[in-house]
């Protein structure tokens, strides 16, 4: 389906990697044996029953050649193993409410079943930058969680419980030395969601749950400009940045109690002043846009997405998050500020991800599986979002807003896919056309109301050049389809994905031609390496078919011409409107929670969007490394080189160079050198217990 999108015409690093990605599935083609069966207890070594209340299933056991050893861990579901020949095996233990306060304490709960939509309890949502997430993933990717829909981020601390508790058994009889580990330290971090006797009453969970800093020092220049050139720093909230010494500081507190919970995560931005573009260099891209720019005098046009210098130095106290949320029938009911991630991928979501500000909204999200009587037989459970909020850093038009609705369903354990669509509308200076002429416009707005919100919820048909330059306009209509599937006989080991968005079209499935592309394929473990994972990702929002040359297109609306952007930066992946790219990582897990990675990423923009071209090639080496039990080190070092000279032209968007460069002539490099601490304190419950 569209293969011409998936070119990377430039660089063969990228061609070569995917050339090891082949090499490595036919290896673990030619290497792959039977997944393992549950074992079984020699004769000399009959298993008990355990003594369990009708509210706890009883343990599965398991011989000691199969459990893993784990520091600091033993579960509770299962007996201990004496180790020696003869050793007998003593009765399992239940576990008690208590144990919300052992480390860690995993297994059912007897929480409610998930598919009757009953449950009362609210919980928060985990940040989609959290370690947590490759961690789930790489969980999922070695055959595990299957209950976990890895394509709608974020999920709340109890839909993950729920997925580690139906993954239990399986992990454990298989014995995986590294889906234990995770399950360990998955569990772990969500241990306070541990309900007491009273499978409806969890009890009230509150407390500080991360205390962090993080220290960034950048030589040289970078770049930060998702919509024309091109960012140094990717997927970080659109936090400032810039050469010298930058600085976050920040906490998050949780707050539960019954079907309320409350998630506030706030933070000091420190970063120093910079000398951005140029007046020539910002008419320029703003020519590009197709929006005049008298000059740095007029407040009412300077953009977002153009860094016009000099840029102050930045020390604000921001809201990352802040989320009140009301539980229903398996649903979040929640206001305020929350995260998004639509898609697959690792390194970016073509619909949505955290590569901007997050946005203020009113969001209904099904958190947990939802199973519809015989649609659910063909399938398979399903879960959707949706939320309404308004963009930031608009000028043309001023502050429009925004609605998405995602449906994500999952066939199979191993299958999965969803369909997406984003709506960009409204806003004060909207262009109308003046009555009489063919091309002659005039500001006239768009009034945000529930008539224009209900003409954008449900427009699926071509509008005509008059409804659009109206206060009838649709909007800016974005659609996306993705799916992932642990590949069979293999499952794990390789999952292949691939997300996919497109402009104004009903889903890039009827236009493929006309979609942008994230594939990728996640190794999660080798032959006799279990503890090495391998990624691969490719990007290309430089559609084969010709409208989405100069920029327009992916992204770009020529009505909402700063498009698919809050605060300057694209709310999408980080790859760009008219760009091909991609990313790489190989990772040595050193444990469960703690890894050593190296990363590439690649991109580059075409002549015929920015004039001149350009590319950007990073290498980064990443430590995630445990400290304490409760204190987390993230460090890492990235290079980077790049290029964006952008030359003078005439005309509107006809690329005739008529003077220098307006940016680097030459290819230019900068050095990031990052260290985060973070503290993850107790949490605490209504009852006096203290847990994770």
């Amino acid at each position: 389906m569209g293969m011409s999108c998936y070119r990377f015409n430039r660089r063969t690093i990228l061609a070569s990697s995917f050339a090891l990605m082949g090499g490595s599935v036919a290896l673990l083609a030619q290497t792959q044996t039977p997944p393992p069966t549950a074992p079984t207890a020699p004769d000399n070594q009959q298993s008990q029953p355990a003594p369990a209340p009708s509210s706890v299933p009883p343990a599965t056991q398991v011989p000691a050649s199969s459990v893993p050893s784990v520091p600091g861990y033993q579960d509770p579901l299962l007996s201990p193993v004496n180790v020696g020949p003869g050793a007998a095996t003593p009765p399992a233990k239940v576990p008690q409410p208590a144990s919300v306060s052992s480390l860690p304490s995993f297994g059912p709960y007897d929480l409610q079943p998930l598919n009757d939509g009953e449950s009362k309890l609210s919980s928060t949502y985990i940040p989609v930058d959290s370690p947590i997430y490759p961690m789930a993933l790489r969980l999922y990717s070695l055959g595990y969680l299957d209950t976990a829909f890895i394509n709608l981020r974020p999920w709340t601390r109890l839909s993950l419980l729920h997925m580690l508790n139906d993954s239990h058994d399986q992990i454990m009889a298989e014995g995986n030395p590294q889906a234990v580990e995770l399950l360990a330290k998955l569990t772990d971090y969500v241990s306070a969601e541990n309900p007491t006797s009273d499978r409806f009453n969890r009890g009230t969970i509150y407390g500080v749950n991360t205390v962090y800093t993080r220290l960034l020092g950048i030589t040289g220049q970078t770049l930060r400009d998702s919509y024309h050139l091109g960012q140094t720093i990717v997927n970080d909230y659109g936090r400032p940045y810039q050469a010298g010494f930058n600085n976050i500081t920040g906490f998050s507190t949780i707050n539960e109690m019954g079907r309320f919970s409350l998630y506030v995560r706030g933070e000091y931005q420190h970063s120093p002043a910079g000398i951005g573009y140029s007046t020539a260099l910002t008419a320029e891209l703003a020519n590009i846009d197709g929006i005049p720019y008298p000059g740095t005098n007029n407040e009412d046009l300077n953009q977002a997405t153009i860094p016009t210098g000099p840029i102050a130095a930045q020390n604000p106290f921001r809201l990352q998050e802040a989320v009140l949320s009301f539980h229903i029938l398996g649903h979040e009911i929640s206001g305020g500020k929350s995260d998004d991630w639509i898609g697959p991928g690792l390194g970016g979501g073509m619909a949505w991800s955290n590569n901007a500000e997050d946005i203020y909204s009113f969001r209904i999200n099904r958190v947990e599986p939802m199973h519809i009587p015989l649609l659910s037989h063909v399938i398979g459970p399903i879960r959707y979002d949706f939320f309404v909020g308004s963009l930031k850093g608009h000028v043309y038009p001023n502050e429009p807003w925004v609605h998405q609705e995602t449906v994500s369903a999952a066939p199979t354990p191993n299958l999965q896919f969803g369909f997406q669509r984003t709506v960009i509308w409204g806003g004060h200076g909207h262009p109308c056309l003046i009555p009489g002429t063919v091309s002659s416009t005039t500001p006239c707005g768009e009034p945000i109301n529930l008539h224009t919100f209900l003409k954008s919820f449900f427009s699926f048909n071509d509008t005509t050049g008059a409804v659009k330059l109206s206060s009838d306009d649709p909007g800016a209509r974005y659609s996306d389809f993705y799916f992932s599937w642990r590949l069979p006989y293999m499952h794990h080991y390789v999952t292949l994905y691939t997300d996919s968005i497109c402009h104004d079209d009903v889903t890039p499935i009827s236009a493929p031609r006309r979609a942008a592309y994230r594939p990728g394929v996640y190794i999660s473990q080798f032959p006799h390496l279990p503890k090495l994972d391998f990624r691969i990702e490719g990007a290309n929002t430089d559609t084969s078919t010709t409208r989405s040359t100069e920029g327009e297109f992916n992204y770009y609306e020529n009505v909402q011409k700063q498009g698919y952007t809050n605060k300057g930066f694209i709310m999408g992946d980080w790859v760009g409107r008219q760009a091909k790219g991609g990313q790489a990582w190989l990772t040595w897990h050193l444990s469960g929670n703690e890894w050593v990675q190296a990363e590439y990423r690649y991109m580059k923009v075409p002549r015929d969007f920015v004039p001149g071209g350009t590319s950007q090639d990073q290498l980064k080496i990443e430590l995630v490394k445990r400290l304490h039990k409760d204190i987390e080190l993230d460090a890492w070092y990235q290079y980077e080189r790049w290029k964006a000279p952008v030359p003078q032209i005439t005309g509107n968007n006809s690329f005739n160079v008529t003077g220098g460069p307006l940016y680097y002539a030459n290819a230019q490099t900068d050095n990031v050198i990052a260290a985060q601490i973070t503290w993850y304190p107790k949490l605490r419950s209504a009852l006096g217990l203290r847990s994770k």
